[in-house]
């Protein structure tokens, strides 16, 4: 279903000044290119149980796929009700210890960064050294609203640890069916966040690739750096959602800064929006070209992110330390890793028993049984210290 954001189009354009025009015209061109791509749907299986392989070669055609209505009502009801929790929880002044009525903060006791906070409508990254530099230019910052705090909620990283709806998320059975039909029935995770672009407060996110150790392999291909899923509780639009560019996931390391030039502005030739309705999952290559605008509109975004590996990409490989420590990962650390795996699935079983759930092949070898309760919420405590970030 399309939405109509044309108010949030012309919010967004107006803060642009003298290059209104010519941002309006970039939302609106993106939007009607993203419709016109053949890579939208629900989630097919063939009659093996195999995803169909339309889906699968418009995915290596293009590095995406918006995948329509895979989560009902119910589950986005969970998901929303947990956020709004989580935001009760969330420090009352960026990277404080306490809330706003002196409890602890969420992720107060962690050894890891969790909540990560963004001048409003800025772009953090763009320009900076973070990332190992990935972000080679800065956005445009639009002025936000005088209204508006010195910082917003911008990321939450390790978010599985956290909500119990994303947790169940994680384990959807199709989509780790489509995790397995990408990187093999020995797929290894990656990492899981939020991220949260509230109207008018959104930060941006400067065009870059994810993706740092496989560059240059001999073996490099489509699929070395993995891949995310990007699950929408509220939709996702031209003005607060992810832009790619198609097919650039195939091409090796890019110089954005001068595809910039190439174009004359920030406004990249060749990028689409991942125009989503609430319930849309996006499967996304980490090595496409891709960000995101500061959300200068009127419609929330926040984007249940998780991603997996193929093992052979992680075994054995020195970790680029961009999400967790860097580190060698063995077997030992991808098990270890791959709990969180096990717990979402049983989790999953509990709240949706009428669905059949997805059996993870490294566990069904291994005879492994994972069991979700208070002792798990416990054990999964700073699991993201070990993301198996390449």
């Amino acid at each position: 279903m399309k939405q109509d954001i044309s108010k949030s189009i012309e919010a967004c354009a107006a803060r642009y000044g003298e290059n209104a025009d010519a941002m309006r015209s970039y939302l609106l061109e993106g939007e009607k290119k993203a419709y016109q791509l053949d890579n939208r749907g629900p989630i097919r299986f063939d009659e093996a149980g195999s995803v169909a392989q339309d889906i699968l070669d418009a995915y290596s055609n293009y590095g995406f796929y918006v995948f329509t209505g895979v989560l009902d009502s119910a589950e986005l009801d969970d998901l929303k009700e947990d956020l709004e929790r989580m935001r009760e929880t969330f420090p009352a002044e960026p990277y404080g210890k306490v809330t706003k009525t002196g409890a602890p903060a969420l992720g107060a006791d962690c050894q890891s960064l969790n909540l990560i906070w963004a001048k409003p409508l800025g772009d953090p990254l763009g320009g900076t050294d973070l990332a190992n530099g990935r972000h080679q230019i800065k956005l445009y910052e639009p002025e936000a609203d005088e209204s508006a705090p010195k910082e917003a909620p911008f990321v939450l990283m390790g978010s599985l640890q956290f909500s119990e709806a994303c947790l169940r998320t994680y384990a959807h059975p199709d989509l780790l069916k489509v995790a397995e039909a990408v990187n093999g029935k020995d797929f290894a995770p990656f990492h899981e966040s939020l991220f949260i672009k509230d109207p008018g407060l959104g930060a941006a996110v400067s065009w870059h690739q994810d993706g740092d150790t496989h560059w240059d392999s001999d073996d490099f291909d489509e699929g070395s750096h993995g891949f995310n899923f990007m699950a929408q509780v509220y939709g996702s639009t031209p003005v607060n959602g992810v832009w790619v560019m198609p097919g650039s996931h195939k091409v090796g390391k890019i110089d954005i800064k001068a595809l910039v030039q190439e174009s004359g502005s920030e406004r990249i030739d060749g990028m689409v929006p991942l125009v989503c309705d609430a319930g849309d999952v996006v499967i996304c290559n980490r090595q496409i070209l891709h960000g995101s605008f500061p959300n200068s509109g009127f419609e929330p975004r926040i984007t249940v992110n998780f991603g997996f590996h193929r093992r052979s990409s992680v075994l054995g490989v020195q970790g680029a330390g961009v999400h967790s420590q860097a580190e060698v990962y063995d077997e030992a650390l991808i098990e270890e890793r791959s709990k969180v795996i096990g717990y979402g699935i049983d989790a999953r079983a509990q709240r949706f028993p009428e669905e059949t759930p997805y059996q993870y092949a490294p566990f069904v070898q291994a005879d492994k049984h994972y069991r979700w309760d208070a002792d798990a919420r416990l054990e999964i405590k700073d699991y993201n210290l070990h993301d198996l970030s390449i």
